[in-house]
């Protein structure tokens, strides 16, 4: 456990935190802060997946493994270039082609737009004769929510499923139901309950949030592949992490969680910060690879 680190990043996170700001403004704040340069041996090229904008983001010695890889940012904010530092991160330990997605986002395009671009995006990659057995699929915050009901939607569309999914931190409870958001608020730097109601109603509108394909912890998650889940005990959404996880098994799925002592909310940005940070990216690179590997021997 690296606590100075974890401590100096609380302390940072704190001290950088601002008064109300405007979406434009919220947006480019988290733009500063999510997007890292791309390394120079990562081959990126714009693309369209459906008809959905992405970064393909080709790291040297991948494989023929893939990577959508869906940005988090409360379904308000963030793009494919935000999603690329973590993307790239996950695709080089799997040895995959990542596609960062860039879909659209509340309140221009509320629910189910973002929905609906994850799913043509994973449809495409299937349709352009990628087996479903050699994609992976990952996603960070709102971005692992959206994973998770892109998963659901691709098994109520008669879909092969992905070889596996990693979600970290992932927001999967938008009727705002878990403990957590009030228990934890003391220890989030980043955001209290207040926050995260603001965002859940802007992306959901005049929509129901307890429909599974907003808030996917409450669906029948029977089907989907294995899954990964790592979260911080510092968020206020340590609850949905932890009740996913306990759904899952019930669903008798392959799942996986990762609690990290003191971490904030989605940790990983924070590699070659935080030990722990790296050290999560090592393990849901592996496991991703893993899956892979064994779906398609």
């Amino acid at each position: 456990m690296s606590q100075d680190q974890l401590t100096a990043i609380d302390v940072a996170l704190r001290s950088g935190s601002q008064g109300p700001a405007s979406l434009a403004e919220q947006r480019a704040g988290f733009e500063q802060f999510a997007s890292r340069p791309v390394e120079p041996d990562v081959q990126v090229t714009d693309v369209r997946l459906g008809g959905v904008p992405a970064l393909r983001l080709e790291p040297e010695r991948a494989k023929t493994a893939v990577l959508l890889y869906l940005h988090g940012g409360g379904y308000l904010k963030g793009s494919a270039r935000s999603g690329a530092g973590l993307a790239t991160a996950l695709a080089r330990r799997a040895h995959a082609v990542a596609y960062s997605l860039d879909y659209r986002l509340a309140p221009e395009h509320p629910f189910p737009a973002a929905l609906d671009d994850g799913l043509a995006a994973y449809r495409a990659l299937l349709d352009s004769g990628h087996d479903a057995s050699q994609v992976v699929v990952a996603g960070d915050s709102a971005g692992g929510g959206l994973a998770l009901a892109l998963l659901l939607s691709a098994r109520d569309h008669g879909l092969r499923q992905p070889a596996a999914v990693a979600l970290m931190s992932p927001w999967v409870d938008l009727t705002l139901a878990g403990e957590s958001l009030h228990s934890k608020e003391a220890d989030d730097a980043i955001f209290d309950a207040v926050d995260i109601a603001e965002y859940a109603s802007t992306y959901v509108a005049e929509h129901d949030p307890g429909d599974p394909r907003v808030s996917p912890l409450l669906a029948d998650l029977r089907g989907l592949p294995p899954m990964l889940v790592q979260v911080g005990t510092n968020e206020v959404l340590l609850d949905d992490s932890t009740r996913l996880a306990t759904r899952a098994a019930a669903a008798h799925l392959d799942v996986t969680l990762e609690v990290v002592a003191r971490a904030p909310h989605v940790f990983q940005h924070f590699a070659g910060r935080l030990d722990e940070a790296d050290r999560a990216l090592d393990r849901a690179g592996r496991f991703l690879a893993s899956h892979v590997r064994a779906s398609g021997s």
